[in-house]
């Protein structure tokens, strides 16, 4: 076979490159499509009658998008086999016809297909094979169909992309390396090969970074002085309780438990301090403070975390909200701020941080501290949406205990306005509320400016892995302390009731509960949304009935006088966001309603929790809708564990969805075949 220039033909200007002197039968565009075939305007196919724009099809064959078939053959997508052609190949592959098969990486599939499936259709019409993919995880299996010439340029085709884009992602690797690397991850499955790869040399020396690393962190902090954390002088009333009068208490103390998490020989687990004066007996003007607050004895999480705190070790409190952890820790640290070796007038910043999540809890906190103002240590509260100048020039001033949000302390920090290198207590309050609402990077950058060998506090109403980790991370062998279990549970002082209904039915459902409630019940409402809390206020205030909203989106000053009107009871109804889930500390709330079902199960908790605080009762009440049916399951769970009737009605919810996971979960999984 010969080839020619190009020239016009008797039929039109010919669309091709080049032609092929065989007789009259043309290629186009350099591609071959069996004898006799011609595409385009002006493209001759074969013996037989000019049809349409200059084309001419042999009699009995099929039509297709340019192709032309002979009959008999198979049709096939993209293929154009004439009975003259002299490739005789089938184009549908029989069951008995071996593939060569291929595995890749999964992430590298959606490179292999293409946007659309274009580069993988490009390798099915150049190598005339077909292609089957079966996703997996970690690895993706390849199936190629063909002849065994086809069926290995195919591979190198798809094996050339997972090169070019592993090449591409390990740019700092040597161009041998990144192709050795792409060749393993697309390995043919019966054949074997002894090509040795090269040992990568590390870029970086990780030993060598971590030693300077060290280095650098011992000359940070050479400069500081000498820290003492060590208070407590154990009662002869503490030290005189035996094992089995301990295991008593606790299990008349709502079952407190405590662990050291210290790895390798355990300490010993310190007593419990059964009355204020087993604790804080060597400090008398702590105990006046305690006595003019009116409090007869400690909390249970209280009586266990004091004597811990007072000794110097790290702790962690696990507790529900309400139960005191406010005071677990600040008690222990007037103490510790007070009897410093280094006098307070020469210290050159705060001695105790205390972050929360929520501006709310800040201001909490901090009417905590002026309550039981001890030595005349001065606190300040930073947190956004305040006066920064104000809370810049407070802080310039000098002051011994910062309560923060991160946010706003981390831009302080930033701009050099607060020094952290003086903090020796630190205290992460509602440590997961925190996780949750994207804190951990501030809480990062603002520990690095705290010194390594503080005494740190952290407190949490749940466990879950990532307060886990965060303790793993900066706390240094601590003991955990919590109440009754570590698994989620809601106060055990709240009646709770769940009530399945609808979007539609929600409206007229709470304002039926509103129009019953007694003239002494208080009831915090609790909604998904702003817009919700908005609306919800404004229909009830038109309908005369007294109330006030709380979200992110109010002002700080509006916010401050919904929260006083309804502490003072001059509005008996709080319409609010997850915001006030935590940190509210309202003793006499009698009702929580749930009016939009949380997130989670955990803010599930959290909302309760704020009644039957101070041992109260309470009463709270959720509406779910079939939009919550993916947490029944757990909702279920944690009304069993409080002795809670479950509804019917949520049985059911928890049951269908469980059924229609398990038929999603062993649905056959789509498999895509190009």
């Amino acid at each position: 076979m010969a080839w020619a220039p190009e020239r016009k033909g008797e039929s039109g200007w010919s669309d091709s490159r080049a032609t092929r002197d065989d007789g009259g039968q043309g290629l186009f565009r350099g591609q071959e499509h069996g004898g006799g075939q011609e595409r385009g305007r002006g493209q001759e196919r074969g013996r037989g009658q000019e049809r349409g724009r200059g084309q001419v099809r042999s009699r009995g064959q099929e039509r297709g998008r340019g192709q032309e078939r002979g009959r008999g053959q198979e049709r096939g997508r993209g293929w154009g086999l004439s009975i003259n052609s002299p490739y005789q190949e089938p184009r549908t592959f029989s069951s008995g016809q071996q593939p060569l098969c291929l595995t890749l990486k999964s992430s590298m599939i959606g490179v292999v297909i293409g946007r659309g499936g274009s580069k993988i259709k490009d390798i099915q019409s150049r190598t005339k094979t077909k292609i089957q993919i079966i996703r997996g995880d970690p690895v993706a299996e390849v199936k190629i169909f063909g002849s065994s010439d086809m069926k290995v340029k195919a591979k190198e085709a798809i094996e050339d992309i997972v090169r070019k884009q592993e090449c591409q992602e390990s740019a700092s690797s040597a161009d041998e390396a990144a192709s050795q690397s792409a060749s393993q991850s697309a390995v043919e499955r019966d054949v074997s090969t002894d090509d040795t790869v090269k040992k990568i040399q590390p870029l970086l020396d990780w030993d060598q970074i971590r030693a300077e690393v060290a280095e650098w962190e011992k000359k940070k902090w050479a400069d500081l002085p000498p820290i003492k954390k060590d208070f407590y002088i154990e009662s002869k009333a503490t030290s005189s309780l035996s094992q089995e009068q301990v295991d008593i208490w606790r299990s008349e103390n709502f079952n407190v438990m405590c662990d050291d998490l210290k790895e390798g020989e355990k300490r010993p687990i310190p007593n419990p301090t059964c009355n204020f004066e087993d604790a804080f007996q060597n400090y008398p003007e702590l105990m006046q403070n305690i006595k003019k607050a009116g409090f007869k004895k400690p909390t249970p999480i209280q009586s266990q975390m004091w004597p811990i705190v007072l000794q110097g070790m790290d702790l962690i409190g696990v507790a529900q909200t309400g139960t005191g952890k406010t005071l677990s820790y600040l008690m222990p640290g007037f103490i510790h701020l007070s009897f410093q070796p280094l006098p307070r007038e020469e210290r050159n910043g705060p001695g105790m941080l205390v972050l929360t999540p929520t501006r709310e809890l800040a201001l909490q906190v901090e009417v905590e501290c002026s309550k039981y103002s001890y030595k005349y240590l001065k606190s300040i509260c930073v947190y956004g949406g305040g006066d920064r100048n104000k809370q810049i020039e407070d802080i310039t001033e000098g002051v011994d205990i910062i309560i923060a949000t991160p946010g706003r302390l981390n831009d302080l920090q930033m701009n050099n306005f607060v020094n952290l290198r003086s903090i020796t207590y630190l205290v992460l309050d509602e440590a997961d509320k925190m996780l949750d609402m994207g804190f951990e990077h501030q809480i990062m950058k603002i520990l690095i400016d705290v010194r390594p060998d503080r005494q740190t506090i952290m407190t949490s109403a749940t466990w879950p892995d990532s307060v886990r980790r965060l303790a793993r991370s900066y706390l240094k062998e601590p003991m955990i302390v919590y109440v009754g279990t570590l698994d989620l549970v809601a106060v055990n002082t709240v009646k709770q009731h769940v009530i399945v209904t609808t979007e539609k039915e929600k409206r007229g459902l709470i304002q039926s509960f509103l129009q019953n409630l007694a003239p002494t019940d208080k009831v915090i409402v609790f909604v998904s949304r702003k817009l919700v809390a908005d609306d919800l206020s404004s229909d009830l205030s038109i309908q005369g009935i007294p109330v006030q909203s709380l979200h992110g989106d109010r002002e700080q000053s509006d916010r401050e006088r919904a929260l006083d009107d309804f502490r003072r009871g001059s509005v008996k109804i709080l319409i609010a966001t997850d915001l006030a889930s935590r940190g509210l500390d309202v003793n006499d709330i009698t009702h929580v309603y749930n009016y939009d079902f949380p997130r989670n199960v955990e803010e599930y908790v959290h909302r309760v929790g704020r009644t039957g605080r101070a041992g109260r009762t309470g009463t709270s009440i959720t509406l779910m809708t079939q939009n919550d049916a993916r947490i029944a399951i757990e909702l279920i769970n944690i009304l069993k564990r409080t002795n809670q009737p479950v509804p019917v009605d949520l049985s059911a919810m928890a049951e269908r969805y469980k059924l229609h996971k398990q038929k999603r979960d062993t649905a056959t999984p789509y498999r895509r075949f190009y």
